[in-house]
């Protein structure tokens, strides 16, 4: 490698678990002494982790691809290696059809991007995706400084007849219960305050590894991090909660009382078709047993309809749904809540934003903060936990001032804008990198 390092430029598109593979493969090259750049114009080698999970978001990542190829006609770009989900589905044809796309790396070959990015490796024959990371692993966050995910498995068994995930990902598998921890231990040493546990399957974790209720023993341990303000976990599976598992979230005030359940449907002719298993009348009785947590619950058609009766249903579901959700956020009005800071939003630069237990990140609403500084002259920073008062309700965000500063994030060494593992507590062993996360124009962006 020459004295200067080379600049390797990122796009991440699709879910949380896809960002936690770009962060994997950006801490693999930054180990090696690439340099991470959010300009695609001033990037030597640019990588594009690809969705493929439904047709808008192979179209997303086809659009991508094509964008980025752009750049090394009229930019610095020497090199175009696309990752992903997209590469398990048509690693031939991407090499075929986009003659700019050098090399493709598909989920199972995470850890060989630098055979990639070096020019030793363009395709590898197809096999059924095995590569999991671990808490030595090195990897770059993207997030806010003061919050990261943690994939605590990887594949899917469940044989759901619309999905095509265990194809894209491969069979399930857990992490090992105290690399976890480890990770989650380190990510607070440098700062992080919010953990989100994530995973196809989150309540499966631990059943491959022999681990009863796996997932409420891994929450008891996390919930015992002190330097954490917040864990929460995704992708919760309905016929998998556990009585076990909802005692240890109502038992532990760091675990944030909140559920990302996706029903799918209500119709047991239509939930057997869909090999979900499971009733509506199952679903509202799971729902009485955890009243009183903050819900968030996706749902999906799983059945062929037309885009129009789609579309109308849609509608039809998001008006109730905004009604409900304004009217409960007008309950809060007046009340003081405990948030975590974010920073200045980039909607407004009038305002900051925060975020109650019950809204988890990039998915749910926001609470935006009009005042940040209380009384005694304090003045929030991104990162601390706060007690706001809530001014103002929408239907889906809040607004509020800040009262009480409860806990200051600290200052740390370390920057955990990249947090390199490693077996001690030290401080990473490589500068923070500059990757940012927006949505829409030419910067690179990574999007979750």
């Amino acid at each position: 490698m020459s004295a200067i390092a080379p600049k390797v430029g990122f796009v991440s598109l699709g879910c949380p678990k896809n960002l936690v593979d770009s962060e994997v493969m950006m801490g693999i090259l930054a180990r090696h002494g690439y340099a991470l750049t959010p300009r695609a114009a001033e990037a030597e080698i640019l990588v594009v982790n690809t969705c493929s999970f439904i047709g808008p978001a192979q179209q997303e990542s086809v659009d991508t691809i094509l964008e980025m190829a752009e750049y090394k006609k009229f930019g610095a770009a020497q090199k175009l290696i696309v990752a992903g989900c997209l590469v398990e589905r048509y690693r031939e044809q991407i090499l075929e059809q986009i003659p700019e796309v050098d090399a493709v790396v598909g989920t199972g070959e995470v850890e060989r991007i630098l055979e990639a990015v070096q020019g030793s490796l363009r395709v590898l024959p197809a096999e059924p995706p095995a590569f999991l990371y671990h808490d030595l692993t090195p990897r770059v966050l993207s997030t806010l400084r003061h919050s990261a995910y943690i994939k605590i498995a990887e594949g899917c068994d469940h044989p759901c007849s619309f999905c095509i995930i265990p194809q894209l990902r491969g069979k399930f598998r857990s992490r090992r219960f105290e690399s976890v921890v480890r990770e989650a231990q380190q990510l607070a040493r440098a700062g992080v305050r919010e953990v989100t546990l994530i995973g196809q399957d989150t309540t499966s974790y631990g059943e491959d590894l022999s681990l009863r209720d796996g997932l409420a023993l891994l929450l008891d341990r996390l919930a015992q991090i002190e330097d954490l303000f917040w864990v929460r976990f995704l992708y919760c599976y309905p016929n998998r909660v556990t009585q076990k598992l909802l005692d240890t979230i109502a038992a532990h005030p760091r675990l944030v009382k909140y559920m990302d359940m996706p029903l799918q449907h209500a119709s047991r002719k239509v939930l057997t078709r869909m090999k979900r298993g499971s009733s509506g009348d199952a679903f509202l009785k799971l729902l009485e047993r955890i009243r009183g947590t903050d819900n968030a619950s996706s749902f999906a058609l799983g059945q062929k309809v037309d885009a129009e009766t789609i579309a109308v249903r849609r509608e039809r579901l998001m008006a109730i749904q905004k009604r409900i959700s304004r009217q409960k956020l007008r309950q809060r009005v007046g009340k003081r809540v405990s948030a975590l800071v974010e920073g200045p939003s980039k909607e407004n630069e009038l305002v900051w934003e925060a975020r109650l237990e019950g809204m988890a990140p990039e998915i749910d609403g926001r609470l935006f903060l009009t005042d940040i500084e209380t009384q005694s002259g304090e003045t929030a920073r991104p990162g601390d936990l706060a007690r706001v008062e809530i001014t103002k309700a929408d239907a889906y965000d809040l607004i509020g001032r800040v009262i009480e500063i409860l806990q200051r994030r600290p200052s740390v060494s370390a920057d955990p804008a990249n947090v390199s593992s490693a077996t001690s507590a030290a401080a990473p062993a490589f500068p923070a990198a500059p990757v940012q996360r927006i949505s829409t124009g030419a910067p690179l962006r990574i999007l979750s």
